[in-house]
């Protein structure tokens, strides 16, 4: 289904090329002066010079060949030589038709559909998730859905750290607080327990407990360096251990996940390309574009453009032991070769620009990809507090992400019980809901690259551009469907009509506007563009609500319009909050 805007170049186009003009110059867009008309175009004041005419009188020729459109209601040319552009209500209300009765409400399926690896999340096993792991999950899960719905096959992968220093730092802190587990037996030739020996509690207070004595004792640190070396080459009751590690740790990320309504399809860490490592190594060797500089094994990625220094990728240390850019690099190889992908697209803290231009510059020149699959790093800034630095706990410490949720769930629970009667389990169960439009539109509503305030009175408020606001008017319609089908009407037996007022008009060409936001939205890896389209159309439903009187119309053939128009405004709404990753309450 064409996009609207398209249908009504189309119809400028063709007037300027009847007018005997270069049809090109028939280019529409919005108007910027909504006052004065719905779209624009600029093309008379392009054309004057090529055709040695005043832009009005250019204007005034195409807007006489405009007159009799199906399309377009009135085609003015106005000083010094624009076109302000109206379309016909009927126009609108017949286009709002095929937009419900079509899949993705007209959405065109891609050219070409694309398969897209997504690496976001990258937790460390063993340690909790802190609100530094929310803006990953967060735009990773929304990027994806929108790939998705675009209609892209997206595999996500999790990445998770499960596979360095900090496994024999667990280890070792392990085998000094419980010598006598079979997992240290080097004699011990049975099967392991399946219970492990530790709770994800004590797991998240082991870890910083290893980590801070490998810094004050070298000893331990090298206890801690040994262990690993014994992990990573298969001693059976560190290999144990350390699935142990994994399950626990896995088991405690996927509970928070899910609290986030995040999902990844791979779980993939690390550990997964150990044993691919040396035969990348051993081919960037022998196919000379790896070589030695102090004693590190390095590959020159540098290029004759650079107007900055980009340091070689190292590949392995001087003491021969890999690196994330040796994991990542290995990772990039294995995704290659078992899933074949047309891009691969990195989520991570925009810190890490460098790093990634680094490793894409490698795997290119060494041909670990294909020379037309593409390598995206959005990078995104900080999540500060209103102190204008990193997001803090009021101890000064890095808050836990369960923390921040269950503060966040606290608030919408006490907005929604405040001054009302509502039942204890369905108030709980509405603010997880409206907590985590919070969270989330307050994150994806900022630009993916931009740091942002994470401000709970701004974010949890139901008024502005915010996620309770968005999910306050879904269901604000979702209750007047309801009263509707208590008079005994049916939704499905409800057609679109021409609009009737400005206000119904605004919304319903607000509507019209979605697949070309969505594509936009996919094309740029942006889900803030769906949240600034939201926001207008909430805005425009809401205006339409207060100035017309739906329910108590009593033209029925015009109250069944206007029904229509909410089923269709609902849906949109809900498909949008969808890809962003949260849904709306049936009540608040």
């Amino acid at each position: 289904m064409k996009k609207f805007l398209d249908l009504i170049s189309e119809e400028i186009m063709q007037a300027f090329e009847d007018a005997g003009y270069d049809r090109e110059l028939g280019r529409v867009t919005l108007s910027n002066r909504p006052d004065l008309c719905e779209y624009q175009c600029n093309g008379a004041m392009a054309g004057a010079k090529k055709y040695k005419k005043a832009p009005i009188m250019i204007a005034g020729d195409v807007a006489a060949k405009a007159e009799d459109s199906k399309l377009l209601a009135e085609v003015a040319a106005v000083a010094p030589g624009f076109l302000n552009i109206k379309v016909k209500e009927s126009a609108v209300s017949d286009y709002l038709k095929k937009m419900a009765e079509s899949e993705r409400f007209g959405l065109e399926p891609p050219a070409k559909k694309e398969k897209i690896v997504m690496d976001y999340g990258g937790p460390n096993v063993a340690k909790p998730l802190h609100v530094g792991h929310l803006r990953s999950a967060v735009i990773g899960e929304s990027i994806k859905r929108i790939a998705r719905y675009a209609g892209h096959e997206v595999i996500s992968d999790i990445h998770l750290g499960d596979w360095g220093l900090q496994m024999g730092l667990i280890i070792t802190e392990l085998k000094e607080r419980k010598p006598e587990l079979v997992y240290f037996d080097e004699n011990y030739t049975g099967e392991y327990p399946e219970e492990a020996p530790f709770t994800i509690s004590e797991l998240e207070e082991i870890y910083p407990t290893a980590s801070g004595k490998s810094k004050e004792d070298p000893a331990y640190k090298e206890k801690a360096m040994e262990a690993t070396y014994r992990l990573q080459n298969g001693v059976r009751g560190y290999r144990a251990l350390w699935e142990h590690i994994i399950k626990v740790s896995v088991t405690d990320l996927k509970r928070n996940y899910q609290n986030l309504n995040v999902e990844f399809d791979l779980w993939k860490g690390e550990s997964d390309v150990h044993t691919v490592i040396p035969g990348m190594v051993e081919y960037m060797k022998k196919e000379g574009y790896a070589h030695m500089s102090e004693g590190a094994l390095v590959v020159d990625v540098k290029e004759d453009t650079d107007t900055k220094e980009i340091p070689p990728c190292m590949i392995l240390k001087s003491d021969g032991a890999s690196l994330y850019n040796t994991t990542d690099l290995a990772t990039i190889m294995e995704r290659m070769e078992k899933l074949h992908p047309d891009e691969i697209i990195y989520v991570v803290d925009k810190r890490q620009d460098l790093y990634f231009e680094q490793v894409f510059r490698c795997a290119r020149k060494t041909k670990l990809v294909d020379k037309d699959t593409k390598l995206k790093f959005l990078g995104f800034g900080t999540m500060n507090g209103k102190d204008g630095k990193p997001f803090k706990t009021r101890e000064g410490g890095v808050m836990r992400l369960e923390t921040l949720i269950s503060e966040i769930n606290e608030e919408m629970y006490r907005k929604i019980t405040d001054n009302r009667e509502v039942p204890e389990a369905e108030a709980r169960e509405t603010a997880k809901v409206v907590a985590l439009s919070a969270i989330k539109y307050g994150d994806l509503s900022n630009q993916a690259s931009k740091d942002y305030i994470f401000d709970i009175d701004k974010f949890t408020s139901f008024e502005g551009d915010t996620g309770p606001y968005i999910l306050y008017t879904i269901v604000r319609i979702k209750s007047i469907l309801n009263k509707y089908k208590e008079q005994g009407e049916r939704l499905e037996n409800a057609v679109l009509q021409e609009a009737v007022s400005e206000s119904e008009k605004a919304l319903m060409l607000q509507i019209t506007r979605f697949s070309a936001m969505m594509e936009n939205a996919f094309e740029e890896t942006a889900p803030h563009k769906v949240c600034a389209y939201i926001y207008e159309l909430a805005n425009d439903f809401n205006r339409f609500y207060h100035e017309t009187k739906i329910l108590s119309e009593e033209d029925e053939k015009k109250k069944a319009g206007f029904i229509a128009l909410l089923v269709l405004t609902r849906d949109i709404l809900e498909t949008c909050i969808d890809v962003l990753g949260f849904s709306a309450p049936e009540r608040m």
